[in-house]
């Protein structure tokens, strides 16, 4: 096996010691579960035989107080270990260090995608106006050319009917 370098070595520390604290939390919970299961029958049990006998003895009573006090302590310890679970990458510099470039990125490439979608849209917006454009010109350069060949006509016409005119008024005098 290789020598493990000192940083190798520190992250092997830290994912043990982790690895320990929840297994120890574990067994902290089952052990708690299992002796509040315990003195739930106890204070169970010595509440019926008391009741049966027809009289509460003290330790039946001082079984369910500490109870009463043990059951909301207990939830609040679970409740905050929960938190403290939740809450522990947000709490180690490193860890934060790396959420943050980890958001850094994703905006990033969020920024670069809207950036190539924009210019895929203007390419393609740019090219429409000149199709348009170009569509529209020759529309113009046709009906400019009919509109000529139009004029020209109506002018030989015009032409040709002045000249007809003369000749007949010339016919006339």
């Amino acid at each position: 096996m290789a020598a493990q370098t000192p940083t190798q070595r520190k992250a092997a520390a830290k994912k043990a010691a982790a690895t320990r604290k929840r297994n120890a939390a574990k067994t902290t919970a089952k052990s708690a579960s299992t002796s509040a299961k315990t003195t739930a029958k106890k204070a169970s049990t010595a509440t019926s035989n008391a009741t049966s006998a027809g009289q509460l003895t003290v330790d039946s009573l001082a079984l369910q107080a500490e109870r009463a006090v043990l059951i909301p302590v207990g939830a609040a310890l679970i409740a905050r270990d929960r938190v403290v679970e939740v809450t522990k990458p947000y709490t180690s510099r490193l860890t934060a260090e790396k959420e943050l470039k980890k958001f850094e990125r994703r905006g990033n490439t969020a920024r670069n995608s809207l950036r190539r979608e924009a210019k895929r849209t203007r390419t393609r917006v740019e090219r429409e106006l000149r199709q348009r454009r170009n569509d529209v010109t020759k529309s113009v350069k046709d009906a400019r050319g009919d509109l000529q060949k139009q004029v020209t006509d109506v002018q030989t016409n015009a032409t040709q009917i002045v000249r007809r005119v003369q000749e007949q008024v010339a016919a006339i005098a």
